[in-house]
């Protein structure tokens, strides 16, 4: 029984684990390009880009789910996601994707706003364009200083897959409630609890690591 549990459980934890690198992979670049959209100087992108993280910021990123995957059959008349498992896990990373998209682009912009502006005049003096700018004296500084509050929402994620059951997309707490209806034992739900922790727990060193070793910028 106790290998069938952890068989079943590594099963979930492995889903929970793709779900979290996708949503990273896709949220941390689409939160910059959002960030930068939040502060352009054409205001209807403006607006429109605060209006999307409003809205996403502020609703249940469960109810963002069930609109993400039924909606656009509703709306629409057709699944774009597709069919079975695999089209539900496809609307599980869109919905994450966006929705950490929005959290990550407030940290951004809060970072690169907090730059002083002697920082740019700096650049332009020593003759940089703007990209140079950017990449070369603003990046490094502004990575400095969301590396805290965007170490909060990653493991904040680490959490938050578990939602993706909601629309049948089976991560590690589904296979450990499963055993409680099957067999009526609780323990192995117990035991999702001891990879969240250790998963969590990996993620803290690892940002306090990076945290240590970007100490030299002194911002």
């Amino acid at each position: 029984m106790f290998e069938t549990v952890l068989q079943a459980l590594f099963e979930g934890f492995s889903k929970s684990l793709e779900i979290f690198v996708l949503t990273l992979l896709g949220a941390l670049p689409l939160g910059l390009i959002i960030s930068f959209g939040s502060m352009s100087r054409f205001v209807p992108l403006k607006i429109f880009t605060r209006g999307l993280v409003w809205v996403v910021r502020g609703t249940p990123l469960m109810l963002q789910l069930i609109i993400f995957f039924y909606g656009p059959g509703l709306l629409l008349g057709t699944n774009i996601w597709g069919i079975g498992s695999q089209g539900r896990f496809v609307a599980v990373i869109v919905a994450f994707i966006l929705n950490y998209a929005c959290y990550f682009s407030e940290i951004y912009r809060g970072g690169i706003e907090g730059i002083p502006r002697g920082q740019y005049e700096a650049g332009q003096v020593l003759g940089m364009n703007k990209g140079q700018i950017f990449f070369r004296i603003v990046l490094p500084q502004v990575i400095k200083r969301i590396v805290p509050p965007m170490s909060n929402e990653i493991i904040t994620l680490v959490k938050d897959t578990s939602l993706a059951r909601i629309i049948g997309v089976y991560e590690i707490i589904y296979f450990g409630e499963k055993f409680i209806k099957s067999n009526g034992i609780i323990w192995p739900l117990f035991f999702t609890g001891i990879f969240y922790l250790l998963f969590s727990g990996v993620l803290t060193l690892l940002f306090g690591y990076i945290e240590k070793k970007l100490s030299y910028y002194k911002v």
